[in-house]
């Protein structure tokens, strides 16, 4: 998809105040400091439409972002790492839970993970919650740029066993860095959007 259009339309924490023009979602999930605004201003073609903060956890609401007027991109806040209290963490993951689950124009998560590490247990957890909820889910193994390419189907062979992935889930190979796997991501949000 083209981008020319991006606009950050709300940064929501209860449902009263998320997007009401019925356009389809998908929700950005992932480790804190896994590289979600960086996947998302490569998508978008932004350097910094999504902020990119050396500390990570600095997403604390929903974030809708509404492209092309034809879908909205939704950073939820990151899982793990975050030094923020455990009440504060309780606080958005209900926050996170409501909106997955109960959200009618959710099309899919994007679920983040980093290329080169097994998926961390909050990744499992985050999983396996979309399974249990049979909620359609892209993953993406990012930072890809950071591994030699002949290492690329090992290190997909771990996340997909790590998470126990769905057959039927497409794992995607991307870098912010070199665009390597924007197009195919595209691919799978596109055909996701009727």
């Amino acid at each position: 998809m083209k981008v020319n259009n991006v606009e950050l339309v709300i940064s929501a924490v209860r449902p009263d105040q998320y997007p009401e023009d019925g356009l389809p979602e998908f929700a950005l999930a992932g480790r804190s400091n896994v590289g979600k605004s960086s996947f998302i201003n490569k998508m978008i073609g932004r350097k910094s439409m999504a902020r990119i903060s050396s500390k990570p956890g600095k997403t604390q609401t929903l974030n809708f972002y509404k492209i092309e007027e034809k879908l909205f991109y939704v950073d939820v806040p990151g899982y793990g790492y975050a030094k923020v209290s455990k009440s504060e963490r309780e606080a958005w993951g209900k926050m996170i839970e409501r909106y997955i689950t109960d959200r009618e124009p959710l099309r899919a998560v994007i679920q983040i993970v980093d290329l080169r590490h097994p998926p961390s247990r909050d990744d499992i957890a985050m999983y396996d919650f979309m399974k249990h909820f049979e909620i359609p889910c892209i993953v993406i193994a990012t930072k890809a740029d950071k591994i030699p390419r002949g290492k690329w189907d090992k290190h997909k062979k771990i996340v997909r066993t790590t998470l126990d992935m769905d057959k039927s889930d497409p794992l995607i190979i991307f870098s912010s860095e070199t665009g390597l796997g924007k197009d195919e991501a595209w691919q799978e949000i596109e055909s996701r959007m009727e």
